[in-house]
């Protein structure tokens, strides 16, 4: 847990990557509940981009997140930087960066893929894709859980739903670190480096709609390619960053929740003694992990008026930040709110908090997550760490880039 800055909280600047070395800065957001709950922050780092404000009770993460009409995620993005490498034009071609009318009818084009009944009937197709990687680790008794398991597997998954080839996962991943994980120099290496990346995939996409525009399936893509919204279709920029999108989703977010929390179990056995003992208590446990280890630490709004809040004076124009990694730990929702409990079945905000931006694919998120969950223990269940983890430099991505561990060989399975 990150160490409060011993200093006046109006000096500190929750943007300041210093402070997350270490993943999160719970410590920090402890105090800010307390005493300074809508804080304001210079974000140093980057001078252009101006401060912004930190919401980080969970009820008000909640308001902020229902008032769509004063904190909006079009103008500025989701982003807590305006141009991540991607310019804000192109963010507000992704639903997630759009307010209604327009953005609810662009998710109703995604809705189709992910509704609870569709998404139970890929159950045995993603356990026998979480047993083949475990596989391809189970003889050597030893591995990288994030790029050896979690990685592959998510990746698959998504690469499944978007009706993309195995042998493009890895890559894909490795997009996804590059586009998000700014602030990180091993995720993004260079700025000509993401440029490049996102030409060469901008290409690849046009190849992929021009092809289902000729020969449509029954993958995700297909669907955005011939979808129409009020008697228009989408166009080929608001199909790239949709795809986008749902791989970023898809590649960062289970991966990150599920390393985090193996590598907590691991460090807490009693409570990975409670799983192992009795894995009913797991899809309750998803729930805790997720609480607890939310893959986005972030989302932003921007306000589009002036707005009391708190006490606080929250201008027109201005960026506040939903700090879900902070109102998952609010002491006034959660008894205990720093203490691990697989028993807890919590109700949280890592997909969000309420409101049309609710993540879309929460019930395939929550399904691999129980699945990985179930068979990783099954298969190992001595599994522990077998070095030190490597974190992500990143006030926005919460995960794990590395997470070594051991556990005794064993056969394997999938085929089974």
């Amino acid at each position: 847990m990150s160490v409060i800055p011993e200093r006046d909280l109006e000096s500190v600047d929750v943007g300041d990557l210093g402070l997350w070395e270490e993943g999160p800065p719970h410590e920090l957001f402890s105090r800010l509940r307390r005493e300074a709950p809508v804080h304001w922050s210079p974000l140093d780092e980057h001078p252009e981009e101006g401060g912004f404000w930190s919401l980080t009770r969970a009820a008000d993460i909640r308001a902020a997140s229902l008032d769509h009409e004063t904190f909006s995620s079009e103008l500025g993005g989701v982003l807590v930087l305006d141009d991540f490498g991607i310019p804000l034009e192109a963010q507000r071609q992704q639903m997630i960066s759009m307010d209604p009318p327009r953005h609810d009818r662009i998710k109703m084009l995604f809705q189709r893929g992910f509704i609870p009944r569709r998404i139970a009937e890929h159950t045995d197709r993603i356990r026998s894709i979480v047993n083949r990687k475990l596989d391809a680790v189970a003889e050597r008794g030893e591995c990288d859980l994030v790029n050896d398991v979690a990685g592959p597997v998510v990746s698959r998954v998504i690469g499944s739903f978007l009706g993309t080839p195995e042998e493009d996962d890895r890559r894909h991943m490795e997009d996804t670190n590059m586009t998000l994980g700014f602030g990180d120099d091993d995720l993004r290496p260079s700025e000509e480096a993401l440029a490049e990346m996102l030409s060469r995939s901008w290409d690849e996409t046009m190849e992929i709609i021009a092809e289902r525009r000729e020969r449509p399936g029954d993958d995700l893509i297909s669907v955005l390619v011939h979808a129409e919204v009020e008697g228009e279709r989408l166009n080929e920029t608001e199909i790239y960053m949709g795809v986008g999108l749902l791989g970023a989703a898809g590649n960062d977010s289970t991966r990150a929740v599920f390393t985090s929390g193996m590598r907590a179990l691991m460090e807490q056995p009693d409570q990975m003694r409670l799983l192992l003992d009795d894995p009913s208590l797991i899809p309750g446990a998803v729930e805790e992990l997720a609480r607890m280890f939310p893959a986005f630490a972030h989302f932003r709004r921007t306000a589009t008026r002036d707005v009391d809040f708190r006490g606080e004076t929250i201008g027109e124009g201005d960026k506040v930040l939903l700090w879900y990694v902070s109102g998952n730990r609010d002491e006034e929702v959660y008894s205990d709110p720093q203490r691990l409990d697989v028993s807890r079945k919590p109700d949280h905000q890592a997909f969000g908090a309420g409101g049309r931006h609710f993540c879309l694919g929460a019930a395939l998120a929550r399904l691999e997550l129980r699945l990985l969950l179930t068979e990783t223990l099954r298969r190992f269940p001595d599994m522990e760490i077998a070095g030190e983890p490597t974190v992500a430099r990143s006030m926005f991505v919460n995960q794990l880039k590395t997470l070594p561990v051991r556990f005794t060989p064993g056969p394997v399975q999938a085929a089974a």
